[in-house]
């Protein structure tokens, strides 16, 4: 065991690998014997990976097996290798076709993550990584992915957060947030108008997987000169139809009405869904 290691964690790790390869599960005796722990030391870490639904426990044989969070996990990963890989090639298009940066980006809690990104030659320095987290209320892709949810939904998630002041542009009133939201949906893009960095501007789209769930967004990040607000609409367009691309690769297919849903979005409620009308 290497001197950096956890031992509590070797030894959980060491259950849910032994566990993996044992379809019918093994009981604590079993695990206890094959691994050579304490019967105590595995009952203790089963119930931690229980009660995180990481393993279940068969009332019948009391044999532990691998629990659907594993499912839930490996699922997320999957579809964000599938969804990486689908769109990169359409991401570099946008890139060279307007010399901005790209992000592409998942919804996760209040937050924005990046998954993606590509920049173009001689850009701006962009405070941004892939796997780097910015709040979701101050950024074109944030604003794009809450407005999927519903009024109460996105209220009831900006109530749990402050809303910091990055620049002098930032939305930290709620209405006013919630106001920007309503307009998103009922446009099917946002822009950050330097609310995250100043003199540094973005519009974002969204991306919808076969079921019609919005999964996923593109945005890219210029400097004011280059993306100046009177060509939000005219660029704007370009990045929505190379999100439409890519949702097209993921299996959607669009509604012959409205692609963002009319009817949805004037009563100001959001599914997740661009089918559901």
């Amino acid at each position: 065991m290497s001197q950096n290691s956890v031992q509590s964690i070797e030894r959980a790790f060491e259950i849910i690998e032994a566990l993996a390869v044992e379809p019918k599960g093994l009981s604590i005796t079993q695990l206890s014997q094959k691994l050579s722990l304490h019967k105590t030391t595995v009952h203790r870490i089963l119930q931690t990976l229980l009660n995180r639904g990481y393993v279940h426990k068969d009332p019948q044989t009391l044999r532990y097996k691998l629990g659907v969070k594993f499912v839930e996990i490996s699922s997320l990963y999957l579809n964000n290798i599938e969804l990486k890989t689908e769109a990169h090639p359409f991401l570099r298009e946008l890139v060279a076709m307007l010399n901005v940066t790209v992000h592409l980006a998942i919804l996760d809690g209040t937050d924005v993550v990046y998954i993606d990104k590509i920049e173009q030659v001689n850009s701006i320095r962009l405070y941004s990584s892939i796997g780097k987290r910015v709040p979701a209320y101050c950024t074109a892709l944030g604003k794009v992915m809450l407005s999927k949810l519903s009024d109460e939904e996105v209220e009831k998630m900006l109530s749990t957060i402050s809303l910091k002041p990055y620049t002098q542009n930032t939305i930290t009133d709620v209405e006013k947030l919630m106001h920007e939201i309503r307009f998103v949906r009922n446009r099917g893009f946002a822009v950050d108008n330097e609310e995250l960095q100043e003199g540094v501007r973005c519009i974002a789209a969204p991306i919808y997987d076969y079921r019609g769930e919005m999964i996923a967004a593109i945005s890219i990040s210029a400097p004011t000169s280059v993306l100046p607000p009177h060509k939000d609409e005219e660029i704007a367009q370009k990045v929505v139809e190379t999100a439409k691309k890519i949702s097209h690769r993921l299996g959607y297919v669009e509604d012959k009405e409205d692609y963002q849903g009319k009817e949805m979005q004037e009563d100001g409620k959001g599914t997740g869904t661009a089918k559901d009308k």
